[in-house]
C-alpha cells in the first residue's frame, strides 16, 4: 500500500501512515511518500511504538520514500 503525504508537515505523514496500517495483516508493508524531512525521525519512532520496523528510507528530488513493515504474527 502507498500512503501519499507529500506536501504535509509532521505529524500528518505519521498519522496518515498509522491510520493506513490499522487492521493491516501481520508482516504487511507500506510505503510512505513524504516531503517533510521530520518524517525521517517521526516514522521510525512511530514504528518502534507499534512494534514494527522501517525497512528502507530513500530520498530523491526532495521526496522521502519510507518503506515500513508491521509486526509479524505471534507464534506459539
Amino acid at each position: 500500500m502507498i500512503v501519499d503525504a507529500r506536501g504535509h508537515r509532521c505529524p500528518t505523514p505519521s498519522l496518515k501512515l498509522q491510520k493506513a496500517l490499522r487492521g493491516a495483516p501481520p508482516g504487511s508493508r507500506a510505503t510512505l511518500l513524504a516531503t517533510d524531512p521530520m518524517a525521517r525521525i517521526d516514522v521510525p519512532f512511530l514504528m518502534s511504538g507499534l512494534g514494527g520496523r522501517v525497512v528502507s528510507v530513500e530520498e530523491s528530488g526532495g521526496v522521502l520514500t519510507i518503506v515500513v513493515e508491521t509486526p509479524a504474527a505471534q507464534t506459539g
